[in-house]
């Protein structure tokens, strides 16, 4: 599989949306092992709050483009500058049917070292949902270790889902990039 990244455009929104949507939510997640299905309704974002991300010089959103599939986009990364030396990793999606290829892993190799390029990131963090066992050890097997800290899950924000259950949060992993 011929894969080129490089950082989206606002010409890849339709494209990008389409992919998330289809890699976190729907029945059409339930094709890889990564989606919230079973945890979350509604969407996982919308176009206009990933223009915002593409807008904003703080953010990076990576796209993985097949090379033989008419520029089709199998995957994307967003990274974002939290100043001294800190990036927060999010929104890795792979279309369900190229999942457990290595695309995800990938796209972290190279969400990190954009990060570390264009940010002087040292250290990486991300959250998953804390249900999410499987992507917990996904991400630990990558080298991110849980920090301990938890963050609530933004009930009420249909932004980011309508919620299946009531027990939702957030654990936080981290990687030192320096040391990697």
């Amino acid at each position: 599989m011929a894969i080129a990244i490089r950082p989206a455009t606002q010409h890849d929104l339709p494209a990008l949306h389409a992919l998330i949507e289809s890699a976190y939510r729907g029945k059409h997640a339930r094709g890889g092992w990564t989606h919230e299905a079973d945890l979350l309704d509604g969407q996982r974002t919308d176009i206009a709050a990933l223009a915002e991300s593409l807008a904003n010089p703080s953010h990076c959103v990576l796209v993985a483009i097949h090379a033989a599939v008419a520029g089709a986009v199998a995957g994307c990364v967003e990274i974002t500058d939290k100043t001294g030396g800190l990036a927060y990793l999010g929104l890795l999606s792979v279309a369900p049917e190229g999942q457990a290829q290595g695309l995800g892993k990938y796209l972290i190799a190279e969400a990190e070292a954009e990060a570390i390029r264009r940010f002087g990131t040292t250290r990486m963090e991300l959250t998953v949902i804390r249900q999410r066992a499987e992507l917990v050890a996904f991400y630990e097997r990558r080298g991110y270790r849980l920090t301990g800290e938890e963050r609530p899950f933004p009930y009420g924000d249909t932004r980011f889902g309508e919620p299946r259950r009531d027990d939702l949060v957030f654990v936080v992993l981290a990687r030192d990039l320096a040391k990697a």
